[in-house]
């Protein structure tokens, strides 16, 4: 179906191929997982069979590559609409509509179809992806995951032959993304959809494919032989690893099967990792901090005029460095109570109370469109409240001046290109570092160390999803906020760099620095939260110490945890530490 002839592809500027010497063939009727660390070229592997590459990024294509016949050299994207459906990493990029309905028809419409099959199709895929109640709503209204699932949706009603799909369930919560990849997996058994798949999270994807392909080296094989000598593997393949095992388990129901000696060598041992915090604010209402007067930190100075980068942008950077003592001694920094938010006909939160304190980070979990990333939004003071009260450090977000406020919280949003402006990344940090007040070249130092080999003179647009990301929390980071807000901070993140952030992350909170993040990365809740907050329906149905709430749970729980279970254990470092 799809044949690659030693393709390697050059961008305008580049010294060094992204992609070099891929040459094999993808059988029709596969579904083929596409792994590797950040910035190795998967996008750009994804992009050479759906035509984008290089007709729209430009650069220079090297080789052949043909799918069902057609050379996409000489075929554009538009002559290949029919045959191949691709959703790339930004999904918010992929729409043409306003409302759900519309975007899964008009994929048909360009493409000529009856109105009775158009409508018999539009509403099967609202059936299948779970569609259903948001048929009428403007996308625009839509939670990050809903989105995602609109533009997942809107590549499976014209029926093509292949799916070239870029971190398709990188948005989605767990089950969510189990009924998306089931939808994938059937088309590939009933319809021989031949499906490409690139994705960071493989703890949820590797059991689905047919075949793996490991880049930059190019080889392609089964998945448990790739995963054998993949650097980047699931807990479960690290946990095999650790424990001996071979060969090597892709699925938890395969490990669980192996598990009983690991859990009897650890039955005797007591799991390390982090902890509920002893200075833990209750969770009931506590007295306001201070006011803001009394806990501006030592670059604490207004900003400037509003002009250039603060202007717009006050909620998401903070030009001062701020202690992260930022309230009184056992006072909560965050402190809401029975917060209710309402979006138009909607009610997005109800009676929500949420007390953090600092040192603590706090993990936001729940189904997409639960209401995590409106909770963030009233913490920056980005959303009013309809009821109840939110403080951070002693302010009312929705009613302090934004230039106050940005010296106490900062925000990474869902969309790392809201933070970035700049030309480049010599440009965007440089930037950061003044906004800050920090030594020149500290934002820079945090990119490298989040993910190395990003250039200075990269512009952030050609960026990989996880290196804009990447860059994004260094932007934030590097101005140190009290409170720390993350909207899905792991979306393109490769392992590597994810554990990168986990140890800088972990660090800022060992330093007294609160942080609140909103994710559907189980892994990631289980490395580093101390509580774990779940919310569904706008309310709060479960607030406890990490352990306790996900190891109970089918949908958060890690992949550890489902294999040990009963025993506590959440990641592979405490079960590598214990042995």
């Amino acid at each position: 179906m799809i044949r690659f002839e030693n393709v390697s592809v050059t961008y305008d500027g580049e010294a060094a191929p992204t992609l070099k010497g891929v040459d094999l063939t993808v059988p029709e009727g596969e579904l083929v997982l596409l792994v590797g660390p950040s910035g190795v070229g998967k996008s750009t592997l994804l992009g050479t069979v759906s035509g984008l590459v290089p007709h729209f990024t430009g650069g220079t294509l090297r080789g052949r590559v043909t799918v069902d016949g057609r050379d996409t050299r000489t075929h554009p994207p538009r002559e290949l609409a029919d045959l191949v459906g691709t959703v790339g990493q930004d999904p918010l990029a992929h729409f043409v509509t306003d409302t759900v309905e519309d975007e899964l028809a008009y994929g048909m419409e360009s493409l000529g179809l009856a109105p009775a099959v158009m409508r018999r199709r539009v509403e099967e895929t609202l059936d299948l992806l779970g569609l259903a109640e948001l048929r009428d709503r403007p996308i625009a209204t839509l939670s990050g995951g809903q989105q995602q699932r609109v533009a997942i949706g809107s590549v499976l009603t014209p029926h093509p032959k292949v799916l070239v799909l870029d971190e398709p369930t990188s948005a989605l919560d767990p089950s969510a993304a189990e009924d998306v990849l089931a939808v994938l997996q059937r088309l590939v058994h009933d319809l021989g959809t031949t499906v490409l798949l690139a994705e960071h999270r493989l703890e949820r994807v590797v059991q689905y494919a047919d075949q793996v392909l490991l880049l930059p080296e190019a080889v392609m094989g089964p998945p448990a032989e790739i995963m054998a000598v993949s650097p980047v593997h699931p807990p479960v393949v690290a946990l095999g690893r650790i424990a001996g095992w071979d060969p090597l388990p892709l699925t938890v129901r395969d490990a669980r099967r192996r598990a009983a000696p690991l859990r009897a060598r650890l039955s005797d041992r007591a799991p390390a990792g982090p902890l509920p915090r002893t200075g833990a604010a209750p969770r009931t209402a506590s007295k306001p901090a201070p006011p803001a007067s009394e806990v501006r930190g030592p670059g604490g100075g207004a900003p400037g005029s509003g002009q250039g980068r603060g202007g717009g942008r006050f909620l998401f950077r903070r030009p001062g460095r701020g202690r992260a003592d930022a309230t009184a001694p056992g006072g909560p920094l965050v402190d809401v109570d029975r917060l209710a938010v309402r979006r138009g006909r909607v009610e997005a939160l109800r009676q929500v109370s949420l007390h953090v304190a600092a040192g603590e980070t706090v993990a936001l979990m729940g189904r997409n469109g639960a209401g995590k990333s409106t909770l963030l939004g009233t913490l920056v003071g980005m959303v009013a409240p309809a009821a109840g009260t939110v403080r951070v450090a002693g302010l009312t977000p929705d009613a302090t001046d934004p230039r106050a406020l940005i010296r106490q919280v900062g925000l990474v949003p869902q969309e790392p290109r809201d933070l970035l402006y700049a030309d480049t990344v010599a440009a965007e940090c440089a930037a950061a570092d003044a906004d800050a007040h920090a030594p020149a070249g500290s934002c820079r130092a945090l990119v490298s160390e989040l993910l190395p080999g990003v250039a200075d003179d990269t512009h952030p647009r050609d960026l990989s999803e996880g290196q804009r990301l990447a860059l994004a929390l260094a932007v934030v980071l590097t101005a140190r906020p009290p409170l720390l807000l993350l909207d899905e901070p792991t979306r393109g993140l490769d392992y590597a760099a994810k554990a990168r952030l986990v140890a800088h992350l972990r660090g800022l909170a060992a330093e007294g620095h609160a942080i609140v993040l909103a994710t559907h990365d189980v892994e990631l809740a289980a490395e580093l939260a101390h509580r774990v907050v779940i919310i569904a329906g706008g309310e709060v149905v479960a607030d406890g110490p990490t352990a306790e709430v996900v190891v109970s749970s089918p949908a958060f729980a890690p992949q550890v945890a489902k294999i040990l279970a009963p025993q506590a254990w959440l990641t592979v470092e405490q079960v590598e530490e214990a042995l």
